[in-house]
């Protein structure tokens, strides 16, 4: 005989939900999809080897987004270089040392109010205090300190929450057997919380990457390439503009197709980064593992 939750009918709102639901999530993708193609559309015509691998130039009559590429890249590397041990480390020690009370409470709250801070602040800061102050003016280095700032809560709220989700027989087993908390920290939590670890990093290798207004205060919009193996060193001191700050000046200049290139390139990375993190997340899963 039927329970009384099986003869039980769906109700007029729950199917009225259910529409609106799947409505949404529609819509949703309808709109991711007219922006990839409409972008594909108009900017795969500007796409080539050239493009991809040399650097504008009116002498030699050649137009490319290589020197922007190569300044992303450092910003990235720099980046995550600085941030990356804060973050984690910081989350490491409000997660695991600090005792909770008002002041983990206060460094939680000043986190969450530091990413909602709008870029241009963050760019307006670094341009001062990085630039000026500190006289790296307009450089990738004073592009990538500013940066690293907007993005070090990302990194720490998402390692603090993977640790989060790390069981507590855990660290009781490890301490038990006779391990140290450092020991047990070092070879058992990060390992297990890697999954969530590396989509904070990618993530915020995707928020370098789209970043555009801090970026003009304070890395400036050099494209010149690299010529020297000494120059690749002393190139973080110079002018450097990655390939959201030629996007926002080829749209300035009426540029339309060069634009719509380099989206394309952008739109390809931004989801060769989404597609990393499933990757690596679902890789590095010890609970998924045998």
């Amino acid at each position: 005989m039927p329970s009384s939750l099986q003869r039980k009918k769906p109700r007029i709102a729950d199917r009225v939900a259910y529409v609106f639901i799947y409505l949404s999530a529609a819509i949703s993708v309808l709109i991711l999809i007219g922006i990839i193609g409409y972008v594909f559309f108009r900017g795969v015509g500007s796409i080539n080897l050239e493009f991809l691998t040399k650097a504008t130039s009116a002498r030699a009559g050649t137009t490319g987004i290589a020197g922007n590429i190569i300044n992303t890249l450092y910003i990235i590397v720099i980046t995550l270089m600085v941030a990356a041990p804060i973050g984690i480390g910081s989350a490491v020690f409000l997660n695991e040392y600090a005792k909770p009370g008002k002041f983990v409470r206060l460094i939680e709250f000043t986190t969450e109010i530091l990413s909602g801070i709008p870029s241009i602040i963050f760019g307006l800061f670094g341009m001062v205090f990085f630039g000026t102050t500190l006289r790296l003016g307009y450089s990738i280095l004073t592009g990538a300190l500013t940066l690293t700032l907007m993005i070090l809560p990302l990194i720490t709220r998402n390692t603090q929450e993977a640790l989060k989700t790390v069981p507590n027989s855990y660290r009781s087993g490890a301490l038990g057997i006779g391990a140290t908390k450092w020991y047990m920290i070092r070879t058992i939590l990060l390992p297990s919380a890697m999954p969530g670890i590396l989509t904070g990093v990618i993530l915020a290798i995707g928020r370098i990457v789209g970043e555009s207004a801090a970026l003009l205060f304070t890395a400036g919009s050099g494209y010149i390439l690299p010529k020297t193996a000494s120059d690749f060193f002393s190139k973080i001191f110079e002018s450097g503009g990655t390939m959201t700050i030629q996007l926002y000046l080829s749209m300035s200049k009426g540029q339309y197709d060069i634009a719509f290139g380099i989206a394309l390139v952008l739109l390809v990375i931004v989801l060769g980064i989404n597609f990393a993190t499933k990757y690596l997340a679902h890789k590095f899963d010890l609970t998924k593992k045998k």
